[in-house]
């Protein structure tokens, strides 16, 4: 059974105790504000199943009192009351916040910190703290595991679920799979071991290869360096696609600090003009999806700023920059400027072994990065993730070295590749293809005990109702319920994520649709597939 170690929490108890005591009743009022809208989803879905399959369904009058496993991690809002004493409060957007994972971190190190540490420097002295371990999200902390009641049977599931992915809006081809993360064992398929094209629930893939090659607590750094004998300042991209220029750096790498620090250490040498250039030789390969120019991913560079976006915006299509390394070491040149210092226009080049690093800044641990990722399905983060594990593998940083890689990793890790081609990071690519027993896995093995370490793939789902791809949709049931990855190309819409039942048991699922003709008729049948496997008693 996987039950994850609760050691580390039982130091910490005592001061998240008092902080969910104190948002107890706020919580309690969510649960049940939310509650009758999944009632009224299930109901809505009961007549709908009663007349397709009236022998195979059974539907459980009432909702009864919530006896989940899962923290609110993995489920939400209607979790909350549940869970609040041992996983702490809830933030504005419907996201767990990490006092519980703080407070048990200060007695120790490593691991994963999913909040932003703003002392992100990695020269010196003031190199990055140690990063928190990631709480544990499976567990029923304070609740019995006897609560949980048998686990859904296959035949009761596929009564529930058979006509909902019959529904003629997800298109011709739909696969299907469930799965029970406390055993692993698969409770309901049809096609699940046929791959398809995934869309961008491949992230989830690359996600679990970044974390379990690279580590939960890496950072990409990006740092500026001297060369001694021609006094040419070399900005040195680390492949870290959340570097920001923004005033507001919110706890990511920030191109304004590193210049401010630059600055400073080249006024102790004395300088007040350099030549300005730009390495961006960690990457190899193209930097041009084969999608093309595209407003979901810019061009993939070693060094850029905010995703070389062209508005202020941090998620999300919008047009981007031709060049983002230049882009970037323009703007550097700009905040250098503001300090005195005189810069070249600034051209490519590549740092020797001979320069002097004159400053760095590095970006959160990875595990924010795969949140963020993941929450809002991110495709620069993505093939920056792609291309970090291939390096680390020992494949050229390319398209084709991180898809190498990342089948690489997933093999270590002893998942079900049968079918499975990668193409990329991001899921772009419609060549790439998955199957729904691959998906189901990857989440299974996030939430094994025996890996840590891929925990934030779990918490990066997006919260259904509330966070990321999935705010707008859910409102009429399981909002704060259902966590997933969505994925959406032109004919294919896909839904990966983790749900718990209604008897308490923590189910992860997979449902893929092709060539679907209506995006927002298959979202919404697969939304309604969801919701019903969430007020599914299926044992």
């Amino acid at each position: 059974m996987f039950v994850p170690e609760l050691r580390p929490w039982r130091a910490a108890r005592p001061r998240v105790v008092r902080a969910a005591n104190a948002v107890r009743p706020r919580l309690a009022r969510a649960a049940q504000a939310v509650r009758p809208k999944l009632e009224r989803a299930a109901a809505a879905t009961k007549p709908q199943l009663a007349r397709v399959r009236p022998t195979r369904i059974s539907w459980p009058k009432t909702v009864r009192t919530w006896q989940y496993t899962a923290g609110a991690a993995t489920a939400g809002v209607a979790l909350a009351v549940a869970v609040a004493t041992a996983a702490g409060p809830w933030d504005s957007n419907g996201q767990r916040t990490a006092e519980a994972d703080r407070a048990a971190a200060l007695d120790r190190t490593g691991g994963a910190d999913h909040g932003r540490n703003t002392d992100t420097s990695v020269s010196g002295a003031g190199g990055p703290r140690p990063a928190p371990s990631a709480a544990s999200v499976l567990t029923g902390l304070g609740r019995a595991t006897s609560a949980v009641k048998s686990v859904p049977t296959g035949a009761a599931l596929s009564g529930v679920l058979g006509p909902l992915l019959a529904d003629a809006a997800l298109g011709t081809r739909h696969t299907a799979a469930v799965v029970d993360v406390t055993t692993g064992r698969r409770l309901y398929g049809t096609g699940a071991d046929t791959a398809l094209t995934p869309a961008s629930v491949t992230k989830i893939a690359t996600a679990v290869a970044a974390l379990s090659t690279l580590g939960a607590d890496h950072r990409l750094t990006t740092r500026a360096a001297l060369e001694p004998d021609t006094k040419e300042l070399v900005l040195v991209g680390g492949g870290d696609p959340t570097l920001t220029a923004h005033k507001d750096a919110e706890g990511w790498a920030s191109l304004r600090e590193l210049a401010d620090r630059t600055a400073a250490a080249l006024a102790k040498r004395g300088i007040k003009e350099v030549t300005l250039s730009y390495d961006t030789t960690l990457y190899t390969g193209p930097e041009l999806h084969p999608i093309g120019v595209n407003v979901n991913l810019a061009p993939v560079s070693a060094l850029m700023a905010d995703e070389g976006r062209t508005d202020d915006s941090t998620s999300g299509p919008v047009e981007r920059v031709t060049d983002p390394a230049a882009d970037a070491a323009r703007t550097f040149g700009s905040f250098l400027a503001g300090h005195g210092i005189r810069t070249t226009s600034p051209g490519p080049s590549k740092a020797t072994t001979r320069a002097e690093n004159l400053a760095a800044v590095s970006s959160p641990p990875l595990s924010s990065l795969v949140e963020r990722m993941l929450t809002n399905s991110d495709n620069d983060i993505a093939e920056a993730l792609a291309r970090q594990t291939a390096a680390a593998s020992g494949q050229p940083a390319s398209f084709d070295g991180g898809a190498t890689a990342i089948a690489g990793a997933l093999q270590k890790l002893q998942l079900p590749l049968n079918g499975a081609e990668f193409h990329d990071g991001s899921g772009l690519d419609r060549d790439d293809r998955l199957t729904a027993d691959l998906l189901t896995a990857l989440l299974v093995k996030a939430g094994d005990p025996a890996h840590p370490e891929l925990r934030p793939v779990l918490t990066g789902l997006p919260v259904a109702g509330f966070t990321g791809t999935l705010t707008n949709r859910y409102t009429g049931g399981a909002a704060g319920v259902v966590r997933a990855k969505t994925g959406t190309l032109t004919g294919v819409n896909t839904l990966a994520g983790t749900v718990v039942d209604q008897d308490g048991r923590l189910l992860a699922f997979a449902f893929m649709a092709s060539n679907t003709t209506n995006p927002l008729e298959a979202q919404a049948a697969l939304d309604r597939t969801a919701t019903a496997l969430a007020a599914c008693g299926c044992s």
